[in-house]
């Protein structure tokens, strides 16, 4: 019920919009998800897959199904959170839009199919993507996606998901390679993830990597945030 006195007209007009960073590793490289958009503005432009809320919907609702509609990538198994909003004057010059940013890292995500008002649906090296002239403030957004990707593997046990159930601490380090983007130290590297209690659990098993003794088979603990946590430096 409208109370009264509220006059709508009274306000500017804004619209809500909902993008997503979508992040996978392939043959061992952090990936992004991508979109030629096929309408104005920014035709032929590559951006984050995204689009308008509807009047009835719910912001979280609004991200499966632009996710859905523009790449075919349905039930994301993974990790899903909102990531920020973006709301500059001008960072759309169809009106006033305020967008609600989404962070979605997961494994083993299928090849996207564009639909909607998508040309195209790619997952593009986010070394790549990093150097196209991405529509809209989407640079902005993806580089606060990476960002905080790669926090969460600081402080949460994150990487782990994009391993399989059973996994060496070589299969872990490789993740936080590519999502961090540098290599490490492998030593230094199984001496932090190993120290850290509740992360990983000996299978008793393992599994032989070329020479050498074979490496053990962990899976993951029941730890949910790192003490100490595995930083970057």
């Amino acid at each position: 019920m409208t109370p009264a006195g509220y006059d709508a007209a009274s306000y500017p007009p804004f619209a809500v919009t909902v993008d997503l960073v979508v992040l996978t590793l392939r043959g061992g490289a952090l990936h992004v998800l991508l979109v030629e958009r096929g309408a104005d503005p920014w035709r032929g432009a590559w951006a984050l897959p995204g689009g308008f809320v509807r009047p009835d919907e719910g912001l979280d609702a609004a991200a499966e199904r632009e996710l859905s509609e523009e790449t075919g990538v349905r039930d994301v198994p993974g990790h899903l959170e909102q990531l920020a909003s973006y709301g500059d004057p001008d960072r759309d010059p169809r009106m006033r839009v305020v967008s609600v940013a989404y962070l979605a890292l997961a494994p083993d995500l299928p090849e996207p199919h564009a639909g909607s008002d998508a040309a195209r649906a790619a997952w593009v090296p986010v070394t790549d993507a990093q150097r196209l002239p991405l529509a809209f403030d989407h640079a902005r957004v993806l580089t606060d996606g990476l960002e905080r990707a790669r926090a969460k593997l600081e402080y949460s046990p994150l990487a782990a998901a994009f391993c399989g159930p059973e996994f060496t601490v070589a299969d872990l380090r490789r993740v936080y390679e590519a999502v961090w983007g540098r290599a490490l130290d492998p030593r230094n590297f199984h001496r932090k993830v190993t120290g850290v209690p509740g992360l990983l659990v000996d299978t008793g098993r393992t599994r032989s990597e070329g020479r050498g003794r074979p490496a053990t088979l962990y899976r993951l603990g029941d730890v949910a945030t790192l003490h100490p946590p595995i930083t970057r430096d």
